[in-house]
């Protein structure tokens, strides 16, 4: 159930444990040493009974009488002094504690809890249990805007309450192992900040798709179906992100799509109005201006540098360049980018969708990125983070943002070398400048040893849940400034829904169990809904499973775009044909259905063209043998004798060379008479 109660400081007195024996039933033991943080305390169990060791357990607060105040101790560590346990007979222990605050009371008597402590304790002082009083000044965030999230550990008749300006204010992280109730917990904050808060609305970047179930009646849910996120909001360093599909992009590609991309700007501009022009005239569009731009623009241009006599070293980037974009187009998981709704200037309507302004009663926005390729999630996450930073410093406090970073160690893990530095930045300004225009950060992790100190340190609020790995312990503890390794000592055992809470919004650190949400709320993965599924393995088609793997039903629809651009194309061409004077017009070939497809016919196949013997002029006969005798080979194709009366040369005789056959031969046969 979902507790809606605000928190009501005790009186003095109400509810104390007291029985009706003697006034000394809460004695425990008395002070044997005291430092300046912590005091061990000895207490003796008479005769080997247990019933005064059962008042002692670690994380329990106790009260140390100091004159008229009482010092409040948490109880980290016990243990006997001689290690063994005496039946029978009396028992000597020690107590170990911390020393957080004293209840001071005023010469009116009124009592108030404050966590400096004016008179430490002295040897010999006595300790008691705690009263349920001081419990409740303890742990009494104050009035109006505090509410309720669950009961302490140690007492479950006391409110844990927190104060919620506080923890929105200066940011807040819940960190915990998987399974130990973080979305349920998170869950049970947001409902809690919107009802103290109207003008909040919240933006969740949901990577598992599981908190639009935990707000049916608060939240809107955008995914890639229903996502409409403009390219052109993209600054150049997340475009690029997109383009090479998160890899490192090519500098000299890098430096090319700085330079298209104002003139692809400027060449939308001029196709809007007058005044529009003169509007932006007053401002230099740059590669990160936020201005609508048509893909066909940006191709054409790319396509008129490529076609530029000079320049030729720069042609295998621009052609490289212009494949990474035409494939990205193409890719129908970009739908959401590069959909016939994102060529035009639709900056509004994206704003007011995402950041739900006006909100209609659903001031909650769960961004469902599980749909969306994971090259591209950083670039999503970084433009989110940067826009609602924007819109809060531009509304001038007239609406308080908060952005929930659920698995953060994504985004701004604590190696600089991983991750997308845009998004880094993006929410490390949410971290250290947020506060001033009004824009919250609620960082979500299981790893918190992985993700980015110097932002979890900013988080004044933190909820640490069951934490099982040491590193992920140690980071809680150094990140918590006024916390020590007694305090979060037991991190590791407790159990699924508690929480040991720090920071602004409470006073002291306490350990707390969160309420439990109605099954209605509860965040769970849109594939894990309550209807099961009629099919098994044996019954599911595969092929469906296969299709939506591929996204091939949910294609981008880009004939406008190709429309676009074969238009910009064509008046390119019309240009260059204009500026050289040429007006010869551009070769269009038939349409296909003008004549009807004619039948196979051997003729038609190219052919090795034949010559006609007798369109080749004679060759002497004569010249030809003494060729053939030159060269010792015989005739290939045997000609016919001519019509003359000339005797033949007749071939050389074996033996003989070239010379000797030519001087046997008379002079007269090596001429033609005629």
């Amino acid at each position: 159930m979902l507790n809606n109660d605000l928190h009501a400081p005790g009186k003095a007195g109400e509810q104390d444990r007291r029985d009706g024996h003697t006034p000394g039933n809460r004695f425990l033991g008395r002070v044997v040493a005291c430092s300046g943080s912590r005091a061990t305390i000895a207490a003796v169990a008479e005769q080997g009974g247990t019933d005064l060791t059962e008042l002692w357990s670690v994380g329990r607060l106790i009260s140390i009488s100091v004159g008229r105040n009482r010092v409040v101790a948490l109880v980290y560590q016990m243990n006997t002094g001689s290690h063994a346990w005496g039946e029978g007979e009396d028992n000597t222990f020690r107590i170990e504690t911390e020393l957080l605050g004293e209840v001071r009371v005023d010469e009116d008597g009124r009592e108030e809890f404050s966590t400096g402590i004016s008179r430490y304790p002295y040897l010999g002082a006595i300790a008691h249990r705690i009263r349920s009083a001081d419990l409740m000044r303890i742990y009494d965030a104050g009035e109006g805007t505090t509410a309720v999230i669950g009961k302490l550990t140690q007492d479950e008749s006391i409110d844990a309450a927190i104060h919620i300006p506080s923890m929105l204010s200066k940011h807040f992280a819940v960190v915990g192992s998987t399974g130990v109730g973080k979305s349920t917990a998170v869950s049970l904050l947001l409902h809690k900040a919107i009802s103290a808060d109207p003008k909040l609305r919240v933006l969740i970047l949901d990577p598992h798709n599981e908190f639009a179930a935990a707000f049916p009646e608060h939240a809107v849910t955008i995914d890639t179906d229903t996502l409409d996120l403009p390219f052109w909001l993209m600054r150049l360093e997340e475009f690029a992100e997109v383009v090479f599909r998160g890899r490192p992009p090519v500098p000299e590609e890098l430096d090319m799509l700085r330079d298209i991309l104002p003139e692809a700007k400027r060449a939308f501009r001029g196709s809007d109005n007058s005044l529009v022009r003169r509007t932006t005239e007053k401002s230099s569009i740059t590669a990160d201006t936020p201005v609508p731009y048509r893909m066909a623009d940006l191709l054409a241009l790319i396509d008129e540098r490529i076609g530029r006599l000079e320049g030729r070293s720069e042609k295998p980037f621009l052609r490289s360049l212009k494949m990474r974009l035409i494939a990205a187009i193409n890719d129908p998981r970009y739908h959401f980018m590069f959909s016939n709704n994102t060529i035009s200037d639709t900056i509004t309507e994206t704003i007011a969708q995402i950041f739900r302004i006006p909100g209609e009663n659903r001031p909650i926005c769960t961004f469902q990125l599980a749909g969306i390729p994971s090259e591209v999630v950083n670039s999503v996450a970084s433009v989110l983070c940067r826009m609602a930073f924007e819109v809060a410093l531009w509304s001038e406090g007239a609406i308080h943002m908060l952005v929930v970073c659920e698995e953060a160690h994504r985004y701004i893990p604590s190696d600089p070398s991983l991750g997308f530095v845009p998004t880094r930045q993006a929410i490390a300004r949410i971290a250290k400048e947020g506060r001033k225009y009004g824009v919250s950060l609620g960082i979500i992790t299981q790893r918190p040893g992985e993700l980015d100190q110097t932002i979890l340190s900013q988080c004044s609020t933190l909820f640490a849940m069951r934490l099982a790995n040491d590193r992920d312990q140690e980071i809680i503890r150094s990140a918590i400034p006024n916390s020590s390794i007694s305090t979060t000592s037991f991190i590791s055992s407790i159990g699924n829904g508690e929480a040991i809470a720090f920071g602004e919004a409470i006073s002291v650190p306490m350990r707390m169990r969160f309420s439990r949400v109605d099954e209605n709320l509860l965040p769970k993965a849109s594939s894990a809904n309550s209807k099961q599924s009629e099919e098994d393995p044996d019954t599911v088609d595969l092929r469906k499973i296969v299709t939506r793997m591929r996204a091939v039903t949910v294609g981008p629809d880009i004939s406008n775009f190709q429309q676009s651009y074969a238009a910009s194309v064509a008046s390119l061409d019309e240009a260059d044909a204009a500026d050289e004077d040429r007006d010869a017009k551009p070769y269009a070939p038939p349409a296909s259905s003008a004549a009807p497809l004619e039948t196979y016919r051997r003729e038609l196949l190219p052919q090795t063209p034949r010559l006609d013997p007798a369109a080749v002029p004679a060759i002497d006969p004569r010249l030809d043998a003494l060729r053939r005798e030159m060269r010792r080979e015989e005739p290939v194709f045997p000609r016919p004798a001519p019509a003359t009366d000339q005797p033949a040369i007749s071939r050389r005789e074996p033996g003989t060379s070239l010379r000797e056959s030519i001087l046997k031969k008379p002079l007269s046969s090596l001429y033609n008479k005629e």
